[in-house]
C-alpha cells in the first residue's frame, strides 16, 4: 500500500501518470464519451465523477506552466448546456488556475482526445463532464 495517493486512483492510472511527460494530455471523461472506439489506451473508474477524478490526479502532478490553457473542456453544442454545478466543481479544483480554461467544440474535442497520452473514463453522468489535462513539470 502507497501513502499518499488517493484512493480512487488506480494502478493503472497511477501508472499512467508516472508515465506521463511535461506537455502530455490526459483525457477525464464523462460516462457517455466514446473513449474505446478513439483510443487504446483507456481506463475505467466507474464509481465517482469527472471533477472528482480530476481533483485526485491534481494531487499528483502539475498542470502545465507553460500554457495559457492547460485545461480545456468540451464546449457545449447549441441548445445544450454545461451543468453550473459540474462547472463549479471542476473550477473549484482548479483553483487559482480556474481562468485557465479552454472551451473546445465537440468534435474538435473528440480529435484532441484521439492524440492524448491516456483517457480515463468516470461514472460522470452529467453531459460535457469531459476534461482535458496537460501535464506540467514538477518543480520541487
Amino acid at each position: 500500500m502507497l501513502k499518499g495517493i488517493p484512493k480512487i486512483i488506480s494502478p493503472d492510472l497511477l501508472k499512467i501518470l508516472a508515465c506521463m511527460g511535461h506537455g502530455d494530455e490526459l483525457v477525464i471523461s464523462d460516462a457517455h464519451f466514446p473513449a474505446h472506439s478513439i483510443h487504446n489506451n483507456v481506463v475505467h473508474i466507474d464509481a465517482v465523477g469527472s471533477p472528482e477524478i480530476m481533483k485526485a490526479v491534481l494531487k499528483l502532478i502539475e498542470l502545465d506552466q507553460y500554457v495559457e490553457n492547460p485545461v480545456m473542456l468540451m464546449q457545449s453544442v447549441p441548445g445544450d448546456a454545461i451543468d453550473p454545478e459540474l462547472l463549479a466543481e471542476i473550477k473549484e479544483n482548479l483553483g487559482a488556475d480556474s481562468s485557465r480554461i479552454e472551451y473546445i467544440e465537440r468534435f474538435a474535442f473528440y480529435e484532441r482526445a484521439r492524440k492524448a497520452f491516456a483517457v480515463v473514463v468516470s461514472g460522470e453522468t452529467r453531459i460535457y463532464g469531459n476534461i482535458i489535462i496537460k501535464k506540467g513539470v514538477t518543480q520541487e
